[in-house]
């Protein structure tokens, strides 16, 4: 009888990674507390920046930390009891709070996730994904800015710190970043992306 059925494992590393990784967090916790629905309030987005625009700053913390941990938990859970597919779990994660089968495959842009999963990895360069997403958005206050040079940080520091079997994995995830953000690129190219902070219209 074989002992062991190869697929198992990585199958089990996407699923559970896809299942964390698309749990909508902001949605959960705005509609918990009376907010509303976060897809029909500012951008639509069901991540921490579009939570702050209710004015709940502990519910866009605790979206933006929540965020963070699913991406890191489904890693370290990987890791832990299904050893070798902690990226396929780290990739899964990511994909899910993009595109969340409950949400129809509308989800968040997945800068906070990206960094959980990041960190959870291999934490040098979650240190300086971390330091590139807060440095910049305290200075410029542009959050999409800050998240996207936050996410391309992550193969570039992978790359520098030898961990090239990261790279490929980091800079797939960073492209899907950028391609999240292409709405806000055009705004960003016309002058009129919003700050951090500032009220925006639906």
């Amino acid at each position: 009888m074989p002992t062991e059925v190869p697929w198992i494992a990585p199958a089990g590393a996407l699923l559970l990674g896809y299942l964390l990784g698309s749990i909508p967090f902001g949605v959960l916790l705005t509609r918990a507390a009376g907010a509303g629905d976060l897809r029909q309030i500012g951008s639509g987005n069901i991540g921490a920046t579009n939570v702050l625009r209710t004015g709940r700053k502990g519910l866009a913390a605790a979206t933006l930390l929540l965020d963070m941990a699913k991406g890191a938990v489904a890693v370290l859970i990987a890791a832990a009891f299904l050893p070798g597919t902690a990226a396929l779990a780290a990739t899964a994660a990511f994909i899910g709070h993009c595109y969340p089968v409950w949400l129809k495959f509308r989800g968040g842009k997945g800068v906070a996730t990206l960094m959980g999963v990041v960190l959870a990895l291999y934490w040098p360069s979650g240190l300086v994904y971390a330091a590139v997403w807060l440095g910049l958005l305290a200075t410029v206050r542009i959050s999409s800015v800050s998240g996207m040079a936050a996410a391309v940080s992550a193969p570039v520091s992978a790359a520098f710190f030898g961990r090239i079997d990261l790279v490929l994995m980091l800079l797939a995830l960073a492209l899907i970043v950028l391609w999240k953000h292409r709405e806000n690129i055009d705004r960003l190219l016309s002058g009129s992306e919003p700050r951090v902070g500032s009220k925006r219209k639906s």
